[in-house]
């Protein structure tokens, strides 16, 4: 078995966790490839052994079983950019906060390695987004696909724009707002959730729209089949807005036309010991805690 280990930094409270995962997997003999900036981090810190390091996505091929992601889920949508169309299931260990996505818990991770040594386990598919903008941005050339969403809002002003939506090129409204979002079944809990956008199980064929802060108080998240292609121009007092993927930022301005669609790929997410995303939910939002339960 070879495994891809991605971290986005070395936090002194990971370390017990570190050395139990690198000793486990040294124990089975796996092979452990370290992406190179996190290993820089580990090796003054964590006592692992001697390990090979990649630097990009382009040495990531099929020969990888699966990439481990030490952290929250920010840490898997950073993954993504190097795990990019090469098939590469994640298993995401949460040692950050909340862990919608990083389902295997630290104190979990001996566990969680056997049940992968014995196949005893889940891959589960999630939905990408695609960028196409109009003029091309350079930026966005070979990283123009996003796990969670796609979002634009205003850049050097407080004052709210306007964010003229089209879907299959039928025109649907101009929003009035700090911003919007377009996001998958996977992001319905992240940035859109906190912006009053519905949770939407990840196998659902859907993506939503959710308006930042709109204006107008009658515009509401909307829930549209994943085959949409949604088109939108932005104005306002000033000229440059910011369009995120994730967390990756770039600036459009009034003359940029975006579509965002749903990609030709998708990310495959490893599900074990039953850790289905209906109990993550129900654990993390607390769901059923209410003693008249």
């Amino acid at each position: 078995m070879k495994i891809a280990v991605y971290g986005q930094y070395y936090k002194t409270e990971d370390k017990i966790y570190l050395e139990e995962l690198f000793s486990i997997l040294n124990s089975y003999k796996i092979d452990v490839v370290v992406e190179k900036n996190y290993h820089s981090g580990l090796k003054k810190h964590v006592n692992i052994q001697q390990v090979n390091t990649f630097s990009s996505y382009k040495e990531l091929n099929n020969s990888f079983d699966f990439m481990f992601t030490i952290g929250g889920d920010g840490t898997i949508l950073r993954a993504v950019t190097f795990i990019r169309d090469s098939n590469i299931p994640i298993v995401g260990i949460n040692t950050g906060r909340l862990g919608f996505l990083a389902t295997v818990q630290k104190d979990e991770i001996r566990n969680a390695v056997d049940l992968l040594l014995k196949k005893q386990f889940i891959v589960k598919e999630r939905s990408l987004l695609s960028v196409t903008t109009s003029p091309k941005i350079e930026s966005l050339a070979s990283l123009n696909f996003a796990l969670n969403e796609v979002s634009v809002s205003r850049k050097n002003t407080a004052s709210m724009i306007t964010i003229e939506t089209y879907l299959d090129d039928e025109y649907l409204t101009s929003y009035w707002a700090d911003g919007l979002i377009i996001a998958t079944p996977t992001g319905s809990t992240g940035y859109s959730l906190s912006c009053g956008g519905p949770i939407i199980t990840p196998q659902a064929k859907s993506f939503v729209i959710t308006p930042i802060a709109p204006h107008n108080l009658n515009a509401r998240p909307l829930v549209i089949p994943d085959e949409t292609i949604v088109k939108f121009k932005v104005s306002g007092r000033e000229d440059k807005f910011f369009l995120s993927l994730d967390s990756r930022i770039t600036t459009i301005n009034s003359a940029t036309e975006v579509a965002v669609e749903k990609s030709s790929c998708s990310l495959k997410m490893v599900q074990i010991n039953n850790q289905t995303f209906i109990k993550t939910l129900r654990e993390k939002l607390l769901w059923g805690q209410d003693t008249r339960n």
